[in-house]
């Protein structure tokens, strides 16, 4: 079912409309060196195929798991080759965020010199995976997850080449595009499933085909940091029903509960503050039932304090207090302490003005203030 040609792409059409990037890179037959940076089953492989195909030029894939420098190596030398008789090379690489430095810093000269056009393929941002000296030589190209009518397209285009559109429900098309979570190799591998049953294919059949939705989500990826910053954005909102929806996605696709906690103790203070002083009280408490209840059960403490922290008031005082004074610390580092805020506790040290009329009384206030000179005169 992979496509050969743009037109044949279903979805990416930021990409792909008649006046964006890779339309015009086909159209003039000007290959660019690209990373494409999206989610599984997205058509990142399928776009640099095409690519090659409609450029005329060989394509030459690796897998950042299973190769190393030696293949890159080997592939400059062929790339070499192919110069010599006026063929460009593609080199596609999966998973190139999978490359470590060295292996990153083989493609440098080739890329920058032309021998080699990369295609980099990646779930992971690359900013933090790819090195910024290839960053620099290539185009960051963002795939999107396929919606829910473009999965659903991808089906019924598979069947209607099968010749079996008839024995699939609509229903069962819609649920296996819900379960495809926007990755086209995940809804045709369930229909693949489901048609192998020799029955009408219902959402049922779908359901013991696919078994159950796995969560789009790794613990060390990109959906990881992005899922716990909606979780605290929506708290932060006070938007209760958003909150608890990440919340449940972060615990069904198997998160830490201590690192949620933690963040809960953090938010207490950065947002709720001084606006409701028990939440710090609360979320630590939530931490410390958490690690001495364990999961399943912990489930109810976390969500008890995820409603508690988005229904709290609100207040960035202390957080922006905090910062005033990080900014007056780092400015003034060196700043004298006034003589009047000093102990004595000798007499040398009374008579040079150390504690002068000071008095140890509850919210005394001193004539000549706290704060250094220099920042009392700022």
């Amino acid at each position: 079912m992979r496509p050969t040609t743009l037109d044949e792409v279903i979805g990416q059409t930021q990409l792909l409309g008649d006046t964006e990037i890779l339309r015009r890179i086909v159209k003039q037959k000007e290959p660019v060196s690209l990373i494409l940076w999206g989610p599984p089953g997205t058509g990142k492989t399928t776009l640099a195929r095409i690519i090659a195909r409609e450029v005329n030029a060989e394509f030459i894939e690796l897998s950042a798991v299973t190769s190393g420098k030696k293949d890159v190596e080997r592939v400059v030398e062929h790339a070499k080759q192919n110069w010599n008789l006026q063929l460009r090379t593609i080199l596609f690489v999966d998973e190139i965020h999978r490359f470590n430095k060295a292996q990153q810093d083989a493609f440098l000269p080739h890329v920058e010199s032309g021998l080699i056009t990369l295609i980099g393929a990646t779930t992971e941002n690359p900013s933090f995976e790819v090195i910024t000296p290839l960053l620099s030589r290539t185009r960051v190209l963002v795939l999107q997850p396929l919606s829910k009518d473009e999965i659903i397209n991808i089906l019924k285009r598979a069947l209607k080449q099968l010749k079996k559109t008839k024995e699939v429900t609509t229903k069962a098309l819609d649920y296996l595009a819900e379960l495809s979570g926007g990755d086209a190799r995940v809804a045709l591998g369930n229909l693949e499933l489901a048609l192998s049953f020799d029955e009408k294919v219902t959402p049922d059949i779908v359901k013991a085909a696919a078994q159950k939705k796995v969560p789009g989500y790794d613990k060390k990826g990109d959906m990881h940091y992005n899922v716990i910053s909606a979780f605290i954005k929506s708290m932060r909102g006070s938007n209760v029903e958003a909150a608890l929806y990440y919340l449940s996605r972060m615990i069904d696709a198997g998160e830490d509960p201590k690192f949620i906690a933690r963040r809960m103790i953090i938010f207490a203070s950065e947002d709720i503050g001084l606006a409701g002083n028990g939440a710090l009280s609360l979320a630590t408490a939530t931490f410390q039932a958490v690690e001495r209840v364990g999961m399943p059960e912990s489930s109810y403490i976390l969500y008890h304090c995820a409603t508690a922290l988005a229904r709290s008031p609100k207040s960035r005082e202390v957080t922006d207090l905090m910062h005033e004074a990080q900014t007056l610390a780092r400015q003034y580092p060196d700043a004298e302490v006034p003589l009047h805020l000093r102990n004595a506790p000798t007499k040398l040290m009374k008579n040079l003005g150390y504690a002068k009329n000071y008095k140890w009384e509850a919210d005394f206030k001193h004539d000549q203030g706290f704060l250094p000179e220099e920042i009392k005169r700022r």
